[in-house]
């Protein structure tokens, strides 16, 4: 059984930054591509950014692209986001998770193993 479980979320004011961490059970990280997303109230959860396997290759929500930056450490089996000029509008529950289907990664129903979410909070 996979777990995955985030850590890093927090209150923040607007400018300020966040790295979030995604511990990993096994060696998923190492092995699979995985992904970052956001639920934010009311609204459905949405793509953030992904790291591919192997080859690494990075893919971000254009509303975040130049702000995060998604990284993963294999020897520790973690991934990361670090989140940096944060905005009002990043608030949300942030999951990790891991890709299983072999299409579209911006897809929530491509994962098959999700954390349990860290709240993600920005003050204006």
């Amino acid at each position: 059984q996979v777990q995955l479980v985030e850590s890093g979320g927090g209150l923040v004011q607007a400018g300020g930054s966040l790295r979030l961490s995604c511990a990993a059970s096994g060696r998923t990280v190492s092995t699979h591509t995985m992904g970052w997303f956001r639920q934010a109230p009311g609204k459905e959860r949405e793509f953030v950014a992904a790291i591919t396997w192997p080859v690494g290759l990075t893919y971000y929500q254009e509303s975040v692209q130049g702000r995060f930056t998604i990284s993963r450490d294999n020897a520790k089996n973690t991934m990361f986001l670090q989140m940096n000029s944060l905005k009002p509008e990043d608030t949300a529950v942030y999951y990790c998770a891991r890709k299983s289907g072999a299409s579209n990664l911006f897809q929530v129903h491509e994962y098959d193993y999700w954390g349990q979410g860290t709240q993600v909070t920005v003050s204006s």
